[in-house]
């Protein structure tokens, strides 16, 4: 994965916000030629996998995102904005009013990797706290945890707890031996409020 300059991040949390003040002016799209300019670049084109995360004091507000390189870096910023803002089951669509006060991050994924290991003890010791999405399936469950989330899950056992909980599993299914586990890592960059429209 070719790696993202800091302007260049800043450049796509710029790309979603607009994608979502958009949604709230639709008889007249907002428009930003230097932008436009800053995102003409082939890295932008590339297949990777994005997620965009709203929150809003501190709390998430939205967060969406896709996993595989089904699409460019900038179509998935602008899809995955609007989604995260307005189409996010846990919340409800994001009001005018809320603009203002969320701030965005953009992560943009490698290629899961399948994680070999031999029993939970084997997979404990292979994760890396704070490095590794991590993704989880069981038959037909499945969820995943971006890095960031080792944030407020530091404890190994805690975060893939967690992460059976919310593919809907009991949360030490990953003990069983059952599951398989995928790992990913991100380029993530978080909006400086300077720097919002």
């Amino acid at each position: 994965m070719t790696a993202l300059l800091e302007h260049q991040g800043q450049a796509l949390i710029r790309l979603a916000r607009l994608s979502i003040k958009n949604k709230f002016s639709e008889d007249d799209k907002c428009a930003d030629e230097d932008l436009s300019l800053r995102l003409d670049e082939p890295i932008f084109q590339e297949k990777h996998g994005v997620f965009v995360t709203l929150t809003s004091g501190g709390q998430l507000r939205g967060c969406i995102g896709n996993l595989s390189s089904i699409s460019t870096v900038l179509e998935g910023v602008k899809r995955n904005a609007f989604n995260a803002a307005f189409a996010d089951y846990r919340f409800k669509p994001l009001r005018p009013a809320e603009l203002a006060q969320i701030t965005i991050d953009v992560s943009v994924l490698s290629d899961p990797c399948r994680l070999q290991f031999t029993d939970a003890d084997d997979l404990i010791a292979k994760l890396r706290p704070g490095i590794d999405g991590v993704i989880l399936r069981h038959g037909n469950a499945s969820a995943t945890f971006l890095p960031q989330v080792w944030e407020q899950l530091p404890n190994r056992e805690e975060f893939l707890g967690h992460l059976c909980h919310k593919a809907g599993l009991p949360p030490t299914a990953w003990r069983s031996g059952n599951v398989e586990i995928e790992t990913y890592q991100v380029q993530h960059f978080s909006e400086k409020k300077t720097s919002a429209m």
